[in-house]
């Protein structure tokens, strides 16, 4: 998995000694409202706990969230309240727990293992329903959902991370393929050089070599020729080695199909008489052109008759060189094929159409001219505007739109820059890539989309276990409260139908043990009435015994046992 920034270990320390601090300030302010602690458990030792457990919490999540659930656990024990400060450093670290551990098994292992050890503890300590509920609602809770939200939070976190890194491989694929075929063309160009001037150098050096067989040079005139003509035929050796490097790897004829004395008119012949619809005019008196512009002209009709015949065959061309001032505008148009027909069936994904017109728009480029493809109704567009001299460009070009040749884009954005980069047979070796790229971020959006739907029906799900009985038990507890001024009123001897209007309506049905074990006066039945509202806090308990339908005893039970 990728990581976007490993923190420092002092950034680590710092951000542990703040979440210590803060946890400790919570541990501080509930041990300050306490009516009654110890200092010694009920703040010392929290805060050694939390001292232990915060730094833990980076290589042992787990271990750190059992720790301070032993702390929630302590505070069961309390007779007074079960409810203390240390639920939510509880529900920091397991939100640290579900942030910081991928695995989901491990983890749903320990909170279960912890709610288990809170419910076995109320049961050891025979706690009252006060405590059972706060071990079943208030400790699950702070467990479960901050764990829920930190896997959610470290879900987002993977899903930017890996929709990046997969941006990044694209874009620097994309670099990658047309840095390629800008080499590519640039070593072709660097082999027609090498026709060209490498052929002018053996002119050269042939006639060096006619003119020492003069009679009318001296001994002196012929050696210096001979010492020109070795010269220049190192000179031509040293060109063929060095274009040889700049050329692609064995395997690769990049320069096949390209004569060295071949012209526009003899390419377009040949397609003529191989039964190519070819239509060609020239306009103008052609001007004396340089070698490099006249292999340029070149590629480009072979080019664009080349990727008609792939993907548009049939279907006519036409070719204009119209020669102005100046500059030479080569223009090439080829029809669309049927719709549905089978010249559309036939074009071949690995055909390598961009990749041409990649390397065309370098080589017009360099030379100092502009290359234009586009696509419309009436078929595909390829236009050249070369000047009669070379120049050199320092800027790099940066490829135009790419269209395939026959297949109209009709409704279709204009492609971007990365787009007409691709061509199809670059697509084919991208297919190969991005489906492990797109099978990887797609796995990383659905664990996130689970992650989410966990995160909303885990809380559901148990909101429908724990709400109902929840409700009920403080249903329970509230319609059991006995006022003190109604207390006050009721009078021993009286009948239970005069003393009904003061007695809430029913009686509290879970007393303590010690309070079921106090004396009562013989054949009475005896019933418990809470004497306060308060549903976390611990509270005294009025008993009020009946003999028959009289009221024979009141007293009070204190909440804790004697």
């Amino acid at each position: 998995m990728l990581h976007a920034r490993t923190p420092s270990a002092r950034s680590a320390r710092a951000a542990d000694a703040a979440l210590w601090a803060a946890l400790a300030a919570t541990t501080g302010y509930g041990f300050h409202n306490a009516a009654t602690a110890s200092l010694t458990t009920d703040l010392i030792l929290p805060l050694a706990v939390l001292a232990v457990a915060v730094p833990w919490s980076r290589h042992r999540p787990a271990a750190a969230v059992v720790l301070v659930n032993g702390l929630c656990v302590v505070g069961l024990a309390d007779q007074a309240t079960p409810g203390n400060a240390h639920v939510l450093s509880l529900a920091a670290l397991s939100c640290l727990l579900g942030s910081r551990v991928a695995a989901a098994r491990c983890p749903l292992l320990v909170l279960a293992g912890c709610a288990a050890v809170n419910l076995a503890t109320c049961a050891v300590l025979r706690a009252q329903p006060v405590w059972w509920f706060y071990a079943m609602s208030v400790l699950p809770a702070a467990l479960l959902l901050p764990w829920l939200t930190g896997r959610h939070w470290r879900g987002r976190r993977q899903l930017v991370r890996e929709g990046w890194w997969l941006a990044r491989s694209l874009e620097e694929r994309q670099h990658l393929v047309v840095e390629r075929a800008r080499l590519t063309e640039r070593a072709e160009i660097a082999a027609d050089m090498h026709d060209s001037l490498g052929h002018a150098l053996s002119l050269v050096a042939l006639r060096a070599g006619a003119l020492e067989l003069s009679p009318d040079l001296t001994d002196r005139d012929r050696s210096d020729l001979a010492d020109l003509r070795g010269t220049i035929a190192d000179a031509v050796e040293q060109l063929r080695d060095t274009v040889a490097v700049l050329q692609d790897p064995p395997g690769r004829d990049t320069g096949a199909g390209l004569p060295v004395n071949d012209t526009v008119e003899d390419l377009l012949s040949r397609a003529v008489a191989s039964g190519v619809p070819v239509r060609w005019e020239g306009r103008g008196a052609p001007p004396p052109l340089s070698p490099l512009i006249a292999r340029g002209m070149y590629r480009v009709v072979q080019e664009a008759l080349t990727n008609a015949v792939k993907h548009a065959p049939d279907c006519p061309i036409n070719v204009r060189i119209t020669h102005e001032p100046g500059h030479t505008r080569v223009s090439v148009m080829n029809a669309v094929p049927p719709a549905g027909g089978s010249a559309h069936a036939s074009v071949s994904p690995a055909s390598g159409v961009g990749r041409g017109l990649i390397g065309l728009h370098e080589r017009v480029t360099v030379l100092g001219g502009s290359l234009r493809t586009e696509s419309d109704e009436d078929g595909f567009h390829v236009t050249a505007v070369l000047p009669h001299q070379a120049t050199s460009r320092a800027r790099m070009p940066a490829p135009g739109p790419v269209t395939v040749p026959g297949t109209p884009d009709r409704g279709r954005e204009p492609a971007s820059p990365s787009e007409a980069a691709l061509d199809p047979g670059q697509d084919t070796a991208s297919a190969a890539v991005l489906p492990e790229s797109a099978k990887r971020l797609a796995s990383v959006r659905g664990e996130a989309r689970r992650r989410s739907a966990v995160a909303f029906v885990a809380p559901v799900v148990a909101a429908v276990f724990f709400v109902p009985s929840a409700v009920y038990l403080a249903w329970q507890l509230t319609t059991s409260v006995l006022p003190p001024s109604h207390f006050d009123e009721l009078s021993v001897g009286r009948p239970r139908a005069e003393l009904a209007p003061l007695l809430p309506a029913r009686a509290y049905p879970y007393p303590p043990d010690h309070a079921r074990s106090t004396s009562r006066p013989p054949g009475a039945r005896c019933e418990y009435y809470r004497s306060g509202r308060d549903l976390l806090g611990d509270v005294d308990l009025y008993r009020l015994c009946w003999s028959g339908n009289t009221l024979s005893a009141k007293d009070t039970v204190p909440a804790r046992r004697p």
